[in-house]
Formats: structure tokens, sequence, C-alpha cells
């Protein structure tokens, strides 16, 4: 059991103050760090650390979650998860959660008016004014009006992205491997180039698995159409960063937004070294997408609440690793669980070690997700040691943990 007043709370890479705040309210000790930690840091910041918060930069390898002792759930305070070894964290009975939802309407207002600021020049007109060139010609500006967005990834953000471009009067495509549901008038492609060769704006909303990396190179920008636009705010390594700057400096793409790269410092002040840096129709920016005040604080409420929920009742709901169990709390109750291998006859084998116990059954949920279970009970009076011994003792048994 974790005494809840020495829970141990690590959180990296600036989480947003009312995280802590949120954290320390359940009397936990919260340390929090300005950087992004590399593996060998992590590994030696681990060591007793019952909750672990990150964002982006942060990887948490096999062999980082192999030395954190105490680790009982993982807090991805941003939308992905695949700087995380999923795998490993089910394995160890390590819960993961994110916040797939809070930062979407930033990544989006971003995306418009990258889409806005690019079609009207205005990165072009911005930097002449500076220099003092007065440039007033219209050539090359556009409305976004009647343009058509093709929208890759049609997830939380892509589909938002669908329907507040649609609203602004713009036609809307969309290419998704998964099978997905077109909002309003977008159209869904067959292929991705169908996508790129009918589009005058092509942004990029897919995740950061491994089989995506290069995902978009000098063959897809030679699809796009002459004079398209390009962003990606999703994952820097899934775009070619030297095809894309032959494909601007070439004339063959007319501008480009780019908010996430494959190598980025680890730190605020830190150099950004970029291929696509010095040129002029293209916006730079320091991975953003999900950086308002609104989201951070959005995020660093919704994880924290999710990682105290999982420490106090042991509520999986919207982890991403784990099956999703929710029991209601019950007053005076003592309440177990149970991550195990999703093998036949678990429930059984738990039940019949309680019952041989005379342990009291109050309140149950199993649920399994792959290859694992989750198995929360509630139980009455006092319990014998060995009921806990045995029930670790069990060939399927990943996990134990008694929450009250």
């Amino acid at each position: 059991m974790i005494d809840q007043a020495k829970v141990r709370v690590l959180l990296l890479e600036s989480i947003h103050p009312d995280a802590v705040t949120r954290l320390e309210a359940n009397g936990y000790e919260v340390e929090s760090v300005r950087n992004a930690l590399d593996e060998a840091e992590l590994i030696e910041r681990i060591d007793g650390v019952h909750l672990l918060g990150i964002r982006s930069k942060t990887r948490v390898s096999a062999k980082v979650l192999e030395a954190a002792n105490s680790l009982v759930a993982i807090g991805a305070f941003c939308i992905g998860t695949d700087q995380i070894d999923l795998p490993a964290a089910s394995r160890a009975g390590i819960a993961v959660f994110n916040a797939p939802f809070s930062n979407t309407r930033s990544v989006v207002e971003l995306a418009l008016a990258e889409i806005i600021a690019l079609t009207r020049r205005l990165t072009e007109k911005n930097s002449g004014m500076h220099s003092g060139v007065w440039d007033k010609a219209a050539e090359g500006s556009h409305e976004i009006r009647g343009r058509r967005i093709g929208i890759v990834g049609y997830g939380n953000i892509g589909t938002q992205l669908s329907v507040l471009a649609e609203s602004i009067g713009m036609q809307v495509s969309f290419y998704d491997t998964a099978d997905k549901l077109a909002l309003g008038n977008a159209r869904r492609c067959d292929s991705l180039d169908e996508l790129l060769e009918s589009s005058d704006i092509i942004t990029l909303h897919v995740d950061g698995r491994p089989g995506n990396a290069g995902f978009f190179g000098a063959e897809q920008f030679a699809r796009m159409t002459k004079g398209a636009i390009f962003l990606n705010l999703s994952r820097g390594i899934v775009v070619d960063h030297v095809a894309l700057r032959e494909a601007l400096t070439s004339g063959h793409l007319s501008g480009a937004a780019v908010d996430v790269f494959p190598k980025e410092p680890k730190g605020r002040g830190d150099e950004f070294v970029s291929e696509l840096r010095g040129l002029p129709n293209v916006i730079l920016t320091p991975h953003i997408g999900g950086s308002t005040e609104e989201a951070q604080s959005d995020i660093g409420n919704f994880v924290a609440t999710k990682l105290a929920s999982f420490v106090q009742e042991g509520n999986t709901t919207l982890s991403v690793n784990l099956p999703s169990v929710a029991l209601p709390v019950q007053e005076g109750m003592s309440r177990i669980g149970h991550v195990h291998l999703n093998t036949p006859g678990v429930l059984a084998q738990v039940n019949s070690i309680l019952a041989d116990h005379k342990v009291n059954v109050e309140g149950q949920l199993l649920t399994t997700r792959g290859e694992y279970g989750y198995l929360v009970t509630d139980i009455s009076g006092d319990y014998a040691e060995d009921v806990l011994e045995q029930l670790r003792a069990m060939d399927q048994t990943v996990r134990l943990r008694v929450l009250a």
C-alpha cells in the first residue's frame, strides 16, 4: 500500500503549475524540473518516484522503467505517448495517461492562423516592412475561402480542423488509414495520392509511431499541386526536411509551416538547428501547437487528476495502455487492484483465494484489453497478509496494489 502522504511525484519539462497545485492538494511531494531529462539522467532520478509527469521531449524507455522501483503511473501532459515504451509499461503494470482532448483547439487555431498567414504571404510582407520595403502588390496573395484543405489524419485535431475550416468557407478533404466518419461536407479520399493531387493546402495530424518515420518525403511533395502550402504540427520524424526544403526552394511549394522537428533542443534558449532556417516563405515555431495558457492549464488539471485518481481509487479510465476500470468508491472498504495476464480463469482463481480466507467481496469489476486484464476488488473486514501473498504468487499476476 502507498502511503498517500509519502507519494513522490517528478514532473519534467515545465509542466503547468496547476498540475503541481492539484497533486500537492492530495498531500503528495512534488518536484518540478524545467527541462527534459535524457535516459541516463532519468534513470538516476527515478528511484523512489511513484508518479512521473512528462511532455514530448522526455523518452521513457524500457531501461528507465526497469530502474523505476516505485513507479505506479506516468502522465504524458500532451497528446502523444510515442515517447513512452508502452509495452514495457504494461508489462510492469504501470498505467499511462495522456491528454487527448485538452489542447486540440490550440493546435487547430495555430494551423488556421498559419494557413491564412501563408496564403496572404504575410511572412514576406512582414519581413519586407521591417527592412523598410513598402510592397503593396496583391500578386500571390489569396483568400482561403474556396480553397481546398487536405487533412492527413482525421483524429481529434483533424476533425476539429475540418469543422472550423469548413465554417470559414474552405473545402475539406481528408485521408486516414482508419475508417472515419466525414463531418459536415468533408470528402474522404481513398488514397493519400488522391488527397495530395487535389488539395491547395496539406496539413499533417498523424502520430509518431515508428512506422510513420519518414512517412512524408520527396515523392509526396512531388505529388502535391504546384504552389500548394504544407503544414506539419504532428511529429517531427514523419517529414523529410531536406526534401521539404528542396520543394520550397524549387518553387514547387509556395510555403510551409512547421512546428515539430526530428531533433529538438532540450530546453529554452538552446540552439535550434534545421534545414528550414532562413527561408522567407516558411513559418517555424518551437513545438508550440498546444502551448497556450488555456491548454496547458487544462492539461495540467486533467492529467494530474487522472494520476491522483489512479493512486487513490485504481481508476484507469482513459489509460492508453491498461484496461479501463472505474469502480465506485465505497466507504470503509479495502480495495485491491490486480493487473494480470489475460488468460482464462483468473477471476475464479482470485475469488477462490478470497473465499478460502473467508474474505467477503463487496464490489468487483474486471476488464481486459489485449494480453492484459485489470481487476479491482472491494472487500470488507480484516484479511490476512497471506491473502496478498497468494494473489501476488499467481502465475498470471503482473502487479498487485492495495489501495485502501
